[in-house]
């Protein structure tokens, strides 16, 4: 079972799958595609991605015109940001932040035209992310992670960032 929040940002979703706990330890689904189109969640997902970071390590603000991602942080813990990327759209340069942790487990639901990024807040992370496209197919935009007009506020000052996201 999936609960499912809004997150105010038109298309993005806060995704908590159910744990199943006991004395052994916990087992959860990190995804199943009938449970996730039944609760509204219909991309086709055709690649997946894994990116493992180092506390500190700031990922810009990524997107492209086609590709929905499920993304989540599978150990450690991430302050991750989603941007609305979208200059036609009203919500342009809104963003939310969420905490994804191997702890929480939660996911997000990113559709098209939003970019995100994150901060790593522990020793190491990994963060994985389905995607509905497969890599290039659209051409990425970025945005800097510290670009004025979005006064996105980060918990922590970031140690190291690409070149990319400079």
């Amino acid at each position: 079972m999936l609960e499912i929040e809004q997150t105010g940002l038109e298309g993005v979703y806060l995704v908590k799958p159910s744990v199943h706990e006991d004395r052994r330890g916990n087992f959860y689904e990190t995804y199943n595609e009938k449970a996730y189109h039944d609760a509204g969640l219909t991309a086709v997902f055709v690649q997946d991605d894994v990116s493992v970071s180092v506390k500190g390590v700031l990922k810009g603000m990524h997107g492209d015109a086609g590709t929905y991602k499920l993304v989540q942080c599978v150990h450690g813990a991430v302050y991750a940001v989603v941007l609305n990327c979208d200059t036609a759209s009203a919500q342009f340069g809104e963003w939310r932040s969420f905490l994804l942790s191997a702890e929480n487990r939660h996911q997000l639901y990113i559709p098209p035209m939003y970019g995100n990024g994150y901060l790593v807040l522990t020793d190491t992370a990994v963060y994985t992310y389905k995607q509905s496209t497969y890599y290039g197919e659209y051409q990425q935009f970025t945005y800097k992670w510290n670009d004025a007009r979005f006064q996105i506020q980060w918990p922590e000052q970031a140690q190291i960032i690409s070149e990319r996201d400079k």
